[in-house]
């Protein structure tokens, strides 16, 4: 056996570096480096087992590569749902809602109703200003002059729906 070893310490090499750096990819987010280089030396691997030994060791370690590889993917899908990923402060677990005090954008809503007049044309979209605060506003589709009164009749987010007075 330790002849075996020794006569094909390149083609050893390769397989147990390969697996690896195969198993590496399992633990380090992302899909990288140390996966491709893993599957790369397993092919090297194969090519000189089939080269020095013909295509009944090639297959053989064909099959130890497959099952290696197939025991890597379900590691890293169990790692990702329910392991160390999944507590990784890369992955966002908690989500931020409106009851805790997180907003994504600032609340439009104490608008709804005032009236204002607008500061440019809206085709249907441009600016118009409200109790001294100018904001980007949306007219129902049609065109509206600048320096029109207009009313806020809906908030939808980020987007303020007008309509001419």
């Amino acid at each position: 056996m330790l002849e075996f070893i020794v006569a094909n310490l390149p083609m050893v090499i390769c397989f147990l570096v390969g697996i690896g750096l195969m198993v590496l990819e399992c633990f380090l987010p992302g899909f990288g480096l140390p996966g491709i280089s893993g599957v790369v030396l397993e092919v090297i691997s194969v090519a000189m087992a089939w080269n020095n030994h013909g295509p009944l060791a090639a297959l053989g370690m064909t099959l130890i590569v497959l099952s290696v590889i197939a025991l890597v993917i379900s590691i890293t899908l169990k790692s990702i749902s329910s392991g160390k990923l999944s507590k990784s402060p890369i992955v966002l677990n908690h989500r931020e809602s409106t009851e805790e005090g997180y907003r994504s954008s600032d609340d439009q809503q104490v608008f709804l109703g005032k009236e204002g007049v607008t500061t440019t044309v809206l085709r249907p979209t441009g600016m118009a200003e409200f109790d001294g605060v100018k904001l980007n506003v949306v007219s129902e589709g049609e065109f509206i002059q600048q320096n029109t009164p207009v009313r806020i009749i809906e908030v939808e987010g980020s987007r303020i729906l007008v309509r001419a007075i």
